[in-house]
């Protein structure tokens, strides 16, 4: 990603084209102010106009950088194809923003600390393993509950509940079943294991209170509407024509 070229460009013109913004949230938006936070892959990076392996937050127009952060690893996440931006960022209040990464991190950041265009290097207000230290993909999930803050997130091997704490991740839970992106909804905890189920679980205690029967899949995860669940199986790698989705129906209380 390069912040002295505007519009659209032939990739191969820009040494910077591999720091693509491709996390599966892709680019978060800030209710309060309209600000977007993004995340970028790997690519060369000075903390001027190369910003591969960094989090930048930009005006609501896109055209200015309001802020920015790169580990001071950044040159080992580049040279071992290590993408920060492998994970979306994620607000947890107008103060707070957590970014996961394929180095098995998630790394807890205070926006007022990476605020202004010069370049920002560490200084991470904490920084935390993913649930079974493995690469995140996934987009994680907050949940605003009263006052409480919470953090759901899944690998390839482990779903780990944190709570906010005095500015700080505090473990609640984790489990050994791994999952795409949890969804929270109704005060439940939706967690779709790819390898085939999808676990529902009381949200702050980790308790699992069903296991859907379903079929495996590759990225998918659930959507929670209407009182309904619905969930694809399979994987798009597979260039299926036809396939199955499941649709459930939530408890009343729910």
């Amino acid at each position: 990603m390069r912040s002295d070229r505007a519009g659209l460009i032939q990739p191969e013109s820009c040494k910077s084209s591999r720091s693509a913004i491709w996390g599966r949230a892709g680019a978060i938006i800030d209710p309060s102010t309209g600000n977007i936070f993004v995340a970028t892959g790997n690519g060369p990076y000075n903390g001027r106009t190369d910003w591969g392996d960094s989090l930048i937050e930009l005006d609501p127009d896109a055209t200015t950088v309001l802020g920015n952060y790169t580990p001071s690893t950044n040159a080992t996440l580049n040279n071992q194809d290590l993408d920060l931006g492998s994970s979306s960022p994620v607000l947890l209040g107008p103060d707070v923003v957590a970014q996961g990464g394929k180095d098995a991190l998630i790394r807890l950041l205070g926006i007022a600390a990476i605020a202004g265009a010069a370049p920002r290097v560490g200084n991470e207000l904490q920084t935390v393993p993913t649930p079974s230290r493995n690469d995140l993909f996934t987009a994680p999930a907050v949940w605003h509950d009263g006052a409480e803050t919470w953090l759901f997130a899944a690998d390839g091997g482990a779903t780990t509940a944190w709570r906010l704490v005095n500015g700080q991740l505090a473990q609640v839970w984790s489990n050994p079943t791994g999952g795409t992106s949890p969804v929270v909804a109704g005060r439940l905890l939706f967690v779709y294991n790819p390898n085939g189920g999808l676990r529902v679980y009381d949200p702050k205690t980790g308790n699992q209170i069903a296991n859907l029967p379903c079929g495996g899949g590759h990225w998918n995860s659930p959507i929670v509407v209407d009182g309904r669940i619905a969930l694809p199986e399979g994987d798009a790698n597979a260039h299926a024509t036809s396939g199955v989705l499941n649709i459930w129906s939530l408890p009343a209380a729910h």
